[in-house]
C-alpha cells in the first residue's frame, strides 16, 4: 500500500515537473471556484434575504398578505416582533410572527400596475415619436414634389 502511495507521489511530481505546471495553479483554480460561488449562490440569497425583510418591515395596516403556510389575511396591527391579521368572511383574528409573512399582495399589486402604466407609457411615447417621424417624412415628400 505505501509503495503505490509513493509511486503516486513520484509519478504526480514527475507530471507536474514534466508539463511544466505553476504549483500556484491549485490555489488560483480554488480562489476562482470560491468566488464563482459568491457570485452565483452566495450574493443572490442576500439579496433576496435583504428584499423579504424589507418588504416584511414595510408592512402596513390594511395590507393583504400571505404567510408562508399559505394563510391569507389582511393586517389588523402590528407589533415590532409580531402582526394581527385578520382572516376569512367571519373575520378570525390570528397573531403572527413578521418572519412568518411571505408576500405582500397589496404590494406586489401596486408594482405590477406600475410595471404596466410604464409600459404604456413607454408605447405612447413610441407611437408620437413613430407619428412625428411619418409626419416629418410626409413633409419631406411634400417637398420634393413641389421642387419637382
Amino acid at each position: 500500500m505505501n509503495s503505490i502511495l509513493l509511486m503516486a507521489q513520484a509519478g504526480g511530481t514527475s507530471a507536474a515537473q514534466q508539463g511544466g505546471m505553476n504549483p500556484y495553479s491549485g490555489i488560483i483554480l480554488m480562489v476562482v471556484l470560491v468566488a464563482v460561488m459568491y457570485f452565483l449562490m452566495i450574493r443572490p440569497q442576500k439579496k433576496r434575504q435583504k428584499e423579504e425583510q424589507e418588504m416584511r418591515s414595510a408592512l402596513e395596516v390594511g395590507d393583504e398578505i400571505i404567510t408562508i403556510g399559505g394563510i391569507v389575511g389582511k393586517v389588523v396591527t402590528i407589533r415590532e416582533e409580531d402582526i394581527v391579521i385578520e382572516t376569512g368572511a367571519d373575520r378570525t383574528k390570528m397573531k403572527l410572527q413578521r418572519w412568518a409573512v411571505n408576500t405582500n399582495v397589496t404590494k406586489t399589486e401596486q408594482h405590477r400596475k406600475e410595471i404596466e402604466a410604464a409600459r404604456e407609457a413607454a408605447k405612447e411615447k413610441k407611437a408620437k415619436k413613430n407619428d412625428k417621424k411619418e409626419i416629418s417624412d410626409s413633409a419631406k415628400e411634400a417637398e420634393k414634389r413641389i421642387e419637382e
